[in-house]
């Protein structure tokens, strides 16, 4: 049997609750969007990211406006863009530093994950959310500060989650095999592309999402319910 030697989770759905970052973080930032852009639109680090978000919306002249419409648009769909993730991050700062935002993570994650670090585990991240917006969320939560147990951090700038090359370059990232990596996430289509790149997966399924017709990886209610071994 293979050993486990790296643990890569999702957040939403599977450390935290999927309602916190629909009816919490995307307000917050939708909300503060517009002063947002409009204080530091001129930044390098914003600006970058806004022309981002021009090109992907097929117009890279478009005025402030525009892309603030633009991205607010994405916001109520949900769209997984870099530059949207980008930006929300750094709008989500200053609410977790100055507003008192904090995560919510489930007590049996928090508990595992400090416990597979203990016991030698390598633990990663893989969100649609930015790295620097999964380090400020893991950073404040009602479980303390986690990030010292994760030692990666993987967004969109890896790839797109349904595709298995994004997998296979977590693996490489990490420099351990692709069967000694379990990923963890509530999304059936990430675990199927996570298995084609030859990690393990496990679905957690925390019960706020529509049901899904079983797939063929093993699916539990909780991290306790999980041994890397």
């Amino acid at each position: 049997m293979t050993r486990t030697r790296a643990v890569v989770t999702d957040i939403e759905g599977t450390t935290t609750p999927i309602s916190f970052v629909r009816d919490v973080l995307f307000p917050f930032a939708r909300a503060r969007l517009a002063e947002f852009i409009a204080a530091h639109g001129a930044e390098p680090a914003v600006a970058e990211q806004l022309a981002e978000a021009r090109i992907l919306a097929g117009d890279p002249a478009m005025n402030d406006a525009a892309v603030v419409a633009v991205l607010t648009g994405w916001i109520d769909t949900d769209r997984k863009a870099a530059p949207l993730k980008a930006l929300q991050g750094m709008i989500w700062e200053d609410g977790y530093r100055r507003a008192g935002l904090k995560a919510p993570v489930y007590a049996d994650a928090a508990e595992a994950l400090r416990r597979w670090h203990a016991a030698g585990l390598r633990l990663a991240v893989y969100s649609s959310g930015s790295a620097p917006a999964q380090k400020l969320l893991f950073g404040h939560t009602d479980r303390g500060d986690l990030t010292p147990v994760f030692s990666g951090w993987f967004d969109l700038a890896t790839g797109p989650k349904l595709e298995r090359g994004s997998y296979a370059k977590i693996a490489a990232a990490l420099g351990l095999p692709p069967a000694e990596i379990l990923f963890l996430s509530d999304h059936p289509g990430e675990l199927a592309a996570a298995v084609e790149a030859g990690l393990a997966a496990i679905r957690v399924d925390r019960g706020d999402t529509p049901p899904v017709p079983p797939g063929p990886q093993r699916t539990v209610r909780s991290f306790a319910e999980i041994d890397p071994g």
